[in-house]
């Protein structure tokens, strides 16, 4: 059963790709449905990835659980709620279950990152998943991971010396090597990441952008595909360990957005947002519109206008990249991806829903 499980799963996974929607019309964003696909108050979902090709999505829990569910045929209407989802495979190394917070792919395989002493990286191949990469340290903590393309990806992860952890593979994600220290920035006391949304790094053609946060929030930049890296100033709300940018993404190679602020003071809309135009160099920060939120996505095809934001206090959309922002709604997610322009997957505490924005 758990062979037939994971052969399922893996074949939706090789339609994973990072295509792009067309640009077209934006047409601003008012409403929000919400279906609940699955209800389940034992998971705890902050790693989600969409399928491309099909309509769903797989997703990570915090205890080992990988799972999928998928529009069995286009003879369905999108938006139709009818789903397919195969039972769960649960993960395991030794007696550990691993509490997973990064979801990604490569070729055709699928990656999931665990947090915690030991770092897991499993490849979640049909019927043999494996862990690919093990780190035993006391201050290791890997956030988020991502690929650039069917070969190359990174995973970011706190400071276990120095620097921020980097770790990245070039051959589709059967080996990964870490990043010594002096390739790159140092790291300030107290700077680390949040494992809240995967969304840690904003990827776009050979760049990647990735957000720390803690003491110190700034964002870490390679043009090159991790070959070499620069560290750019933030001005948002930082200096505390609960503090700082807890989420990223670009548009294209110019316009940026991050989110964040402190958890432990969701309310407050002091200094957690803002807007890059000049490819993460400067930021401008955002002032009134959600408070603290753990993920922040671009629509597709908005010509970087839409933007909606998730976390535990609301569902969030701005119409006009990022300066001002309408509640839809105050259902709790802590990580959203986009199927296209209309619709997205979200997930979080209990729950992976469809959002039909309106």
């Amino acid at each position: 059963m758990k062979n037939i499980c994971c052969i399922t799963i893996v074949a939706l996974i090789m339609v994973f790709s990072c295509g792009e929607t067309p640009e077209a019309s934006f047409i601003s964003i008012s409403d929000v449905e919400i279906r609940n696909i699955l209800i389940d108050s034992s998971i705890n979902v902050r790693a989600l990835e969409v399928l491309k090709g099909v309509e769903g999505a797989a997703f990570l829990t915090s205890d080992g659980r990988f799972g999928s569910f998928f529009n069995p045929g286009n003879d369905i209407l999108p938006g139709s709620g009818e789903y397919i989802m195969p039972p769960m495979v649960e993960l395991e190394y030794d007696t550990i279950k691993p509490n997973f917070r990064a979801l990604a792919v490569g070729d055709n395989m699928g990656y999931g990152l665990a947090i915690g002493n030991p770092a897991l990286l499993f490849s979640l191949e049909a019927g043999h998943e494996i862990v690919v990469y093990k780190e035993d340290h006391e201050k290791v903590f890997y956030d988020s991971m991502e690929f650039w393309n069917a070969e190359e990806g990174l995973a970011i992860g706190d400071p276990t010396d120095d620097c921020m952890s980097i770790i990245i593979t070039r051959d589709g994600g059967r080996n990964w090597i870490k990043l010594p220290c002096s390739d790159l920035p140092e790291a300030e006391p107290g700077e680390a990441a949040f494992a809240a949304s995967d969304t840690n790094i904003a990827i776009y053609g050979d760049k990647a952008w990735v957000a720390t946060g803690g003491m110190k929030s700034s964002i870490l930049f390679t043009p090159d595909k991790g070959n070499t890296w620069a560290i750019y100033e933030t001005p948002i709300l930082q200096g505390k360990p609960t503090t700082g940018i807890y989420s990223i993404d670009f548009y294209n190679e110019q316009i940026g957005y991050a989110i964040g602020g402190d958890y432990t003071d969701p309310e407050s809309n002091f200094g957690n947002k803002m807007r890059t135009e000049d490819g993460g160099k400067t930021w401008k920060l955002i002032d009134g519109g959600p408070g603290y939120r753990s993920c922040v996505q671009f629509i597709p095809g908005s010509r970087g206008n839409g933007l909606v934001a998730v976390g535990f206090d609301g569902v969030d959309v701005s119409n006009d990249g990022g300066f001002n922002w309408i509640q839809l709604s105050e259902s709790e997610f802590y990580t959203i991806r986009f199927l296209n322009d209309s619709t997205a997957f979200a997930a979080g505490k209990g729950r992976v829903s469809k959002l039909l924005f309106k």
